[in-house]
């Protein structure tokens, strides 16, 4: 049965999280500080915060720093997932991904279907892993945020989590980086 095995230890991972905004400030991020406070609250470290314009460029290199990091294991963003021409989030995240997590988007409107019906055809919700980093990218309201950390991430990033989940793996994820 799939659920916390509380034998295991818990690992905290290092979490980075980018709210994609023209407009939003630290003080008005209601999205980027329910992520904060969620992560927090699960017990894992926030390696760093940022707001970045909702630009290609702008969000690519960010997280170009991020995955250079090795002190950071994930990137959660919130934003530009939209169909609007300013949304550009999943364009950026997909230039970046080694290989891309589909089940993620799938799951997310799962998820997603549940709290807002059909209206979750909207979001380009994505993710994917590049240089042993895991990528996320939520919409930009405070709602996705909880459906995604509550509904899949708060999970998957919980290394106690049966019958599998993304902390064990990470490890192996630049593998083949090192065989070289």
């Amino acid at each position: 049965m799939p659920g916390i095995d509380s034998s295991r230890l818990f690992i905290p991972v290092r979490i980075a999280v980018m709210t994609v905004s023209d407009t939003r400030t630290m003080e008005d991020d209601t999205s980027g500080a329910t992520l904060v406070a969620r992560l927090e609250e699960a017990g894992h470290l926030l390696a760093d915060r940022v707001i970045v314009k909702d630009e290609v460029a702008s969000i690519t290199a960010q997280l170009a720093r991020w995955i250079a990091n090795k002190e950071i294991d994930v990137v959660i963003s919130t934003g530009g997932t939209g169909l609007t021409g300013r949304d550009v989030t999943p364009e950026a995240f997909h230039s970046v991904y080694e290989k891309e997590i589909d089940g993620f988007s799938a799951l997310f409107h799962r998820v997603s279907f549940e709290k807002i019906g059909v209206s979750t055809i909207q979001s380009r919700a994505t993710a994917g892993v590049a240089g042993g980093t895991y990528l996320f990218a939520l919409p930009g309201s405070t709602g996705a945020c909880k459906t995604a950390w509550n509904g899949i991430l708060k999970e998957q990033l919980d290394s106690r989590h049966r019958p599998c989940n993304f902390v064990e793996i990470m490890p192996r994820l630049d593998e083949h980086q090192r065989r070289k």
